[in-house]
């Protein structure tokens, strides 16, 4: 067994790749057979209904479009579906599942089958509005996998990123943050678990909801034996063209798909001490 490594293409064009010196670990190759890897994009909105992710009569949302396109540059298959009921299907044939939901997206048994197979060890990629999926006035089953709820946003608006788990695939040459103009989710109910990745720098921010310490923005997690990815960027249709954003995307599918490995230790406590202090 051994892997190999396909260096991203630079620029930063319209479905182009990331700017920044971060490898794609592509699949393990047994002698000289490849295996292609294979990504559930699953974009049903049961809730709002994200433009890039609203199909309006077209084969494709704007999202689907550029995750196809990383994948075919990458030597993965993306699979799109709105329909839940490809989770009455064969979910062994996925590598990952990847969310971008809304609302109740999934029937009961769809979502027990999607959380059965996680904990079995499939891996999840959860991306901006995956958070704001079956959510409860308790800790819903799959906000407990996820990691976290969205509790509310308010106005778009430029803020620092703060790198705190630099070795994680997709923080090479990130160095300690960087700034987005973005649509930023305040969340509720973080999981004790959670390893930090990306911070989000409340000081300075407008808007009653992030009157706040500094909070999780992009983790990671485990949950029984599957890997749990999620980063709350993703609004807009210029983020997902964003190199930081597909680099930062890339590297939580590389991990979620077990091409490269990282040091998931949860570090919640240690970096964002006051995560859970929040004003309704």
């Amino acid at each position: 067994m051994k892997r190999r490594e396909m260096l991203l293409t630079t620029g930063a064009a319209m479905l182009g790749m990331s700017a920044f010196p971060m490898k794609w670990v592509a699949a393990a190759e047994k002698e000289n057979e490849k295996k292609k890897q294979k990504l559930l994009y699953f974009t049903r909105s049961a809730g709002f209904v994200h433009s890039v992710v609203e199909r309006g009569g077209k084969d494709l949302a704007y999202s689907e479009k550029v995750l196809v396109d990383l994948g075919a540059k990458n030597d993965f298959e993306v699979v799109c579906s709105q329909d839940p009921k490809v989770f009455e299907g064969d979910l062994d044939q996925y590598d990952a599942i990847a969310f971008y939901t809304s609302g109740n997206a999934l029937p009961e048994e769809g979502k027990k089958k999607l959380l059965a197979a996680i904990e079995a060890g499939k891996s999840f990629v959860g991306i901006h509005a995956a958070t704001d999926s079956f959510r409860t006035k308790g800790i819903d089953p799959y906000i407990a996998m996820i990691g976290g709820e969205f509790l509310t946003h308010g106005a778009q608006q430029k803020v620092t990123m703060k790198v705190v788990s630099p070795k994680f695939p997709g923080m090479a040459g990130l160095g300690n943050g960087f700034q987005m103009h973005e649509e930023w989710y305040a969340f509720q109910k973080f999981a004790p678990d959670l390893h930090v990745i990306l911070v989000q720098e409340t000081s300075g921010m407008n808007g009653q909801a992030y009157q706040r310490p500094p909070y999780p923005a992009t983790w990671a997690r485990m949950q029984g034996k599957g890997r749990v990815f999620y980063t709350s960027m993703g609004h807009r249709e210029d983020v997902w063209t964003s190199p930081t954003f597909q680099q930062v995307l890339l590297g939580g599918l590389a991990w979620a798909m077990h091409n490269a490995d990282a040091d998931v230790t949860p570090n919640i406590a240690q970096v964002t001490p006051g995560a859970n202090q929040f004003k309704k």
